[in-house]
Formats: C-alpha cells, sequence, structure tokens
C-alpha cells in the first residue's frame, strides 16, 4: 500500500509536478476516480480543474474492443484498423458514437451544472488518473486533449506498471509518476481506501475548485477550509481514528456517525461533510468501529455500544482547541444514526442538532423519547421500508423534529442531484440550529 486515499495519492503526486507551476495549465482529471487526485494537484498548482470526458466506441457484437472514443465539442478519435478488422458499417458505428454521445452529455451537463468545458487550444494539459492499468483511457483522453488544441500534454498518475512508458510515450509529451512497482496486479491494490467515488463527489471538486484563490482564505464567498487533521480518538480500551476539519470562524463541529459497511472514508459522508465545510461547519469524520471489531458483523448493530463511542469521542472533540466553544451536531447514516440518537439523549453530550440520512431511528426505540436536540430525518422517496421505519420513529419523538423524502431518491441517494439536496437540507439544519455551547448547556 503507497497511498492512504487518492486525495493522498493527489498530494504525492502534487510534489512532483512542481515544475509545471509556471505554466498556463488545466487540469483534467478523469471521471470518476481521477477527479480527487487532480483536485490535489490543481490546488497545489493554483490551476483551473476540470473533468476529462471520454467514452470508449464498442464494436457492436463485442463492445469491449474498442474501435475509438470519443470527446465533448464532437472530438472524436478512430481507430480505423480496428473497424475495418471488425467489419463495422458507417451506419453501426454511426448508431454507437450517437448513444455514447448521449452519455457524455449527460454526464458533463451534471458534472458541471450548465458550465463550459475549460478552454485547452495553446495551453499545457495536465490529464491525471488515480493509476494506470492497461491505459486505455488515459490514451484516449490524452489524444481527445491534443484534438481539442492542447499546446503540451503531460500525463500523471501516482502508480503504473513499470512498462508503463513504453505502452503510453507516444500519446503525451512527458509521463509523471509516484511509483511503477514490477509486481502490478490492480491499481486498487496500492490503495488503503480504493472505494468507489460517487457522480457527487466529481461534482463537488469541481465546485471547489472553482472557488479558486477564496477557498484558501477567507472571504465574502465563505469561509476558508483547512487541511483535514488526521485524529486518534481514545475509546474505552480502543484508539478510533478520524479527520477533523474546522474552517475559519466555524459556528458548529458536526460528528459523523457512518452506517453499516461504511467508514470514515465513505464517499456519500465526505460528499455531505465538504458542502458543511463550505458553509462554515466543521466536521469530524471517523471510525466507530476498529478494523478487527468490524468483523464481527453483530458489532456493526450494537446500538449502544456504537453510542457510547460517540458519546466519548464527543466528549474528546470538546477538549480540542478547534473545537472549544463550538455548538456540536450529530450526523448519522443507516445504523449510525440510531447511535447519533442514542448518544444525543445523553444529557451530558448537549448536543444541538441532529440529522439522519437514510437512517435507522427505530433501532434508538427506547431513547428517542428522551433526544431534546431538533432532529431532522431525510429518506429517499423510493426507499419505501426506511422510510415507514423513520415515519414510526418520528412519532416518538418529543422534540422539534422533521421528516422529508427526496423525491426518487433510493437508500443510498446515488440518484442525480440526491446526495445535493441531503447536503442542502443538513446545511440548513444545522446552521439555524447550532447555537453558542453556553445557550445549549441551559437548555439542557
Amino acid at each position: 500500500m503507497l497511498f492512504r486515499d487518492r486525495r493522498d495519492a493527489g498530494r504525492q503526486l502534487a510534489a512532483r509536478l512542481g515544475h509545471l507551476g509556471q505554466a498556463d495549465v488545466v487540469v483534467l482529471g478523469l471521471p470518476r476516480g481521477g477527479v480527487p487526485v487532480a483536485a490535489e494537484v490543481a490546488g497545489a498548482l493554483g490551476a483551473p480543474l476540470d473533468v476529462c470526458l471520454v467514452r470508449k466506441l464498442g464494436v457492436p457484437y463485442q463492445p469491449e474492443l474498442g474501435m475509438g472514443a470519443i470527446g465533448e465539442r464532437g472530438v472524436r478519435v478512430i481507430n480505423e484498423e480496428v473497424v475495418r478488422g471488425a467489419r463495422v458499417t458507417p451506419e453501426e458505428l454511426a448508431r454507437v458514437e450517437a448513444h455514447e454521445r448521449g452519455v457524455l452529455e449527460r454526464r458533463g451537463r451534471h458534472y458541471r451544472r450548465g458550465r463550459e468545458p475549460a478552454a485547452l487550444e495553446g495551453r499545457t494539459v495536465l490529464v491525471v488518473d488515480d493509476g494506470v492499468a492497461t491505459g486505455s483511457t488515459a490514451r484516449a483522453a490524452c489524444r481527445i486533449a491534443r484534438a481539442r488544441g492542447a499546446a503540451r500534454i503531460v500525463l500523471a498518475v501516482p502508480v503504473a506498471p513499470a512498462d508503463w512508458t513504453a505502452r503510453l510515450g507516444q500519446d503525451a509529451d512527458e509521463l509523471v509518476c509516484v511509483n511503477t512497482p514490477r509486481e502490478f496486479y490492480a491499481i486498487g491494490q496500492f490503495y488503503a481506501d480504493f472505494s468507489q467515488t460517487a457522480d457527487d463527489e466529481v461534482v463537488a471538486c469541481l465546485d471547489e475548485a472553482r472557488a479558486g484563490p477564496e477557498s484558501a482564505h477567507r472571504s465574502a464567498s465563505g469561509p476558508a477550509v483547512p487541511e483535514d487533521r488526521e485524529v486518534e480518538v481514545r475509546a474505552g480500551a480502543v484508539v478510533l481514528r478520524g479527520q477533523l476539519t474546522v474552517p475559519d470562524g466555524a459556528v458548529g463541529v458536526v460528528l459523523f456517525a457512518h452506517g453499516s459497511g461504511s467508514s470514515r472514508h465513505s464517499p456519500r459522508n465526505r460528499f455531505v461533510a465538504a458542502g458543511l465545510n463550505r458553509a462554515g461547519l466543521g466536521t469530524l469524520l471517523f471510525d466507530l468501529l476498529t478494523e478487527e471489531e468490524e468483523i464481527d458483523r453483530a458489532n456493526v448493530f450494537d446500538t449502544d455500544l456504537l453510542a457510547r463511542r460517540l458519546a466519548d469521542t464527543t466528549g474528546w472533540l470538546r477538549e480540542q482547541p478547534e473545537a472549544q466553544d463550538l455548538a456540536l451536531g450529530y450526523f448519522g447514516a443507516s445504523t449510525g444514526a440510531a447511535a447519533a440518537l442514542w448518544a444525543a439523549a445523553e444529557p451530558d453530550t448537549r448536543i444541538a442538532a441532529v440529522v439522519s440520512r437514510g437512517g435507522r431511528p427505530d433501532l434508538a426505540g427506547p431513547r428517542l423519547a428522551a433526544v431534546t436536540a431538533p432532529t431532522l430525518l431525510i429518506v429517499g422517496g423510493h426507499d419505501r421500508l426506511v422510510l415507514g421505519l423513520n415515519r414510526e420513529a418520528q412519532s416518538r419523538l418529543r422534540c422539534e423534529n422533521r421528516l422529508v423524502e427526496v423525491p426518487r431518491a433510493t437508500h443510498l441517494f446515488e440518484e442525480p442531484g440526491a446526495l445535493e439536496k441531503v447536503t442542502e437540507l443538513a446545511r440548513d439544519w444545522f446552521t439555524d440550529h447550532m447555537v453558542p455551547v453556553s445557550h445549549a448547556t441551559a437548555r439542557h
């Protein structure tokens, strides 16, 4: 393992690219996994960030065999040798291209939210991915960047096979890689966390990059977000690992309680956390269980255990310099929502607000009536079972509360725009209810 996650990989890769700092560079990340890596590189270079949208054109009866690729603004790269060898007719090629063009345009609209693609003409284009395996996607991206007018192309990745320069040397003017191990089986083997990157995380990376220099200091557009601080929290006999982020001038800090099968690296929780950071709220993403404890699935549903861990972490957080005198809130997902409500029922935690995303508040049944913190329950409109459980739990709450259905969303909120809606709802709930600690103490 070389990298903790894609962000860590991006920081290590950026250290190899300092020589590009004075060039007219635009950074292109390959969705989805390459974008978090590219975001770190763009931030280090002070360069604009965009996505490089590539769609392979597969032979109709053998789609895994690529006969070309397309990019935005009508760019197309066709492998005439494959087209001739596979006897693909012009009509078949046109049908495949029309389908893939539609997919590419839809993804471009979702990622950029109506913004135009970055201009590449006459510029140095830095193409970034989270790694190279076969190199086919990276090769297509470089060719498309060239077709869009790039003056110079640099392909940069954190990890690649030892022979990668022989594979890709003709497609880029410069190749940069942090590590080229001889024993290479898959990109994921070099990451501690190689979980799938969600579309909404791509959107978040682009939004953060678009903030430009303002993201480095407090400005009219919002508070600055400092580097994440890796932390270790002692909870009873175990040590829990996490990431603490507190913007300058934060009005409060939100602790994230992840659900079953997830961790502090959850792309969905990280997406929401980034949105809260931009709104001036601090966040603590941490693991409620150790890796050894997660092996026993019974621990995942032990609400009492998880709530005690959350309460212990809350006490630890109040002693940290960044969080002293700040209001605290809980954001819980799935079974983590039950732990959040259970812990919020304890008077000593002094929680200002609770938000549940696709949660299981029913698992906190005995404690629901004792929760005094204003509570928001967010459920996907198509998550019918969990929606019913939330309605039943809501009837047992005695605090200020609200249940919101996100239309057409399922349990994981994977639909376009669904996680953005969750972030917006959580942001507004926390900012409306975060009050100074002294007031929160008096209320309880």
